[in-house]
């Protein structure tokens, strides 16, 4: 499978699959293909090349989606509740309110998340690493089957990227949830996850992540970076 923007290959050779269930860590440089991938789980980018493949339990509206943060996103006007609820925009199709249970979903996101306390604040008001922890919550509420965070530590002290990583190893293992995570933080990585993607425009690496630290590709990464 490849993906391309007008004309131009910008990642080909893509041959992996997911379970339910798993950790999925795509890694890789700057420019490697790792956002563009992304766009293509989201449905937002046909391939060029090849084609993917859902399970009957697997839809597009299922899937809890964490963009890369941006200034705009960090200037939202909203409550933090609201901005966790708008999460169920999608599951909502042409319904014009949000259903008690949509509230209820977003009100135990919050707990699960532990936020409750900034449930009533302003969300441009909050820390970056407040802020990141609220957009997690907004795209668990939206997950039914699939988490798909795009670079989600990206501007995070360490203490609160690890924090981060640990919380969404969490929800992978206590809920069950299918996680893809975008990253170019390879030692992070496979701290965590359960398989590697490694991309440089093609696919470099796929496996376990057992498999991934005996590869020399995931050697000379976890070594050298």
């Amino acid at each position: 499978m490849a993906f391309s923007y007008e004309g131009v290959t910008v990642v080909s050779g893509l041959d992996f699959s997911l379970a339910a269930g798993d950790y999925l860590c795509v890694v890789g440089e700057n420019g490697s293909g790792k956002s563009t991938l992304v766009k293509g789980l989201l449905g937002l980018l046909p391939p060029s090349a090849g084609s993917i493949t859902l399970s009957d339990t697997l839809r597009r509206s299922a899937i809890g989606y964490l963009p890369q943060q941006t200034a705009a996103q960090s200037d939202f006007p909203s409550s933090v509740f609201e901005v966790v609820l708008s999460g169920r925009l999608a599951a909502r199709g042409i319904l014009p309110f949000f259903s008690r249970a949509d509230k209820a979903a977003a009100e135990s996101t919050i707990r699960q998340l532990g936020i409750a306390p900034l449930r009533n604040q302003c969300y441009r008001e909050l820390s970056g690493g407040q802020q990141q922890r609220v957009l997690l919550a907004r795209a668990l509420c939206a997950a039914r089957t699939l988490l798909l965070l795009d670079e989600p530590v990206a501007g995070l002290d360490p203490v609160v990227t690890q924090e981060l990583y640990a919380l969404v190893e969490a929800i992978n293992r206590e809920q069950g949830m299918t996680v893809v995570m975008v990253s170019h933080d390879v030692r992070c990585a496979v701290q965590h996850a359960s398989h590697m993607l490694h991309l440089k425009n093609s696919q470099l690496f796929f496996g376990t992540t057992s498999q991934y630290l005996a590869s020399s590709i995931g050697r000379s990464y976890c070594a050298d970076r």
